[in-house]
């Protein structure tokens, strides 16, 4: 691993940024570079298509796919809070079927991956979900989302016990041949069994972390925020939480890992990329700025140049060795 240091110019041709999250898998999940586009904060992705170059990205995850078309929870559902923002959206969506018949056939004429995450409220409804994307062409990978807070049933439960991570995990793989991405939840006594268990029954890759459960109370108004009580807290204010649990459990699971909470710029990828991630999600920071990503991405290509180094990938897991 070369010095970071800023004594060559290397032309932007020589530089990979290119990343895989699924090595060794059939179909493979090769990104352009490592930004993606985050779960529930860039919709389907052709909202975003007119305000900034969606195929530049390396990925698109679009919002949290179920079985059945969802309304979410009751407003408000965004409360801003310091150096965050609380959503309880509750997997407002189009349902699966809607999806493959509407959404996917646009996907299959990009550039750009597009990653469906996919969220039920109990095991039979996620071996459904896998069953009905199977073989859809438009679709790159699944991200199992078993870390929601923001719903009554379901979800979160499953990613609070490794036993009940091993089980969804499995199913999800048995019925899709698709590269798997399982994102975990911050809200747990320790991460990094679950992430073993998730890692043990097939997961491609390891998305971490989700958001944190929190809530507001409006003391005027008395009443709690967002309406639904509670909601997941995004943005810079869980940043050092979510780098300590890819750290951790980067050093414990040999599986590409993404990482995701409270990433605005190209220092906090870095951090992220040092404490083992190979990818980033980012989500809240591009409702301030729907450019964000773009940004990074270049400020990216310009590091790599003024550091003397050709392969992003010599970044990931640096941390573990200082």
């Amino acid at each position: 691993m070369p010095d970071f240091v800023l004594d060559t110019d290397l032309p932007p041709s020589h530089l990979k940024l290119m990343v895989q999250l699924a090595p060794g898998h059939p179909t493979g999940l090769n990104l352009s570079n490592p930004v993606i586009a985050a779960s529930g904060t860039f919709g389907y992705g052709d909202e975003y298509s007119e305000i900034t170059d969606i195929q530049r990205l390396g990925a698109i995850v679009c919002k949290g796919t179920t079985l059945n078309p969802r309304q979410g929870n009751p407003q408000p559902r965004l409360v801003e809070t310091a150096s965050g923002l609380l959503n309880s959206i509750g997997l407002e969506n189009i349902g699966v079927d809607r999806l493959v018949r509407e959404k996917a056939p646009v996907w299959a004429e990009w550039k750009v991956p597009v990653i469906v995450n996919i969220a039920g409220e109990s095991l039979k409804e996620y071996k459904d979900l896998a069953a009905k994307l199977r073989g859809v062409k438009g679709i790159a990978a699944l991200e199992l989302n078993i870390s929601c807070p923001n719903i009554k049933a379901g979800g979160i439960e499953f990613g609070r016990r490794p036993d009940l991570t091993a089980r969804v995990t499995a199913a999800v793989k048995a019925r899709n041949e698709l590269p798997l991405i399982v994102k975990l939840s911050p809200n747990v006594s320790d991460i990094v069994p679950i992430a073993r268990a998730a890692a043990r029954e097939g997961a491609d890759a390891l998305c971490l972390v989700n958001t944190l459960k929190g809530m507001a109370i409006d003391i005027p108004g008395k009443k709690k925020l967002p309406a639904f009580g509670s909601g997941g807290l995004s943005g810079p204010a869980i940043k050092p939480v979510a780098l300590y649990m890819v750290y951790a459990v980067a050093e414990a699971v040999d599986k590409p890992i993404v990482g995701c909470g409270g990433i605005e710029s190209v220092q906090d990828v870095l951090e992220f990329m040092a404490a083992g991630a190979r990818a980033v999600e980012i989500g809240t920071a591009s409702f301030t700025n729907p450019s964000t990503m773009i940004n990074i991405i270049k400020d990216l290509t310009d590091y790599l140049s003024r550091s003397g180094i050709n392969d992003i990938n010599q970044l990931v897991g640096t941390a573990h060795r200082w």
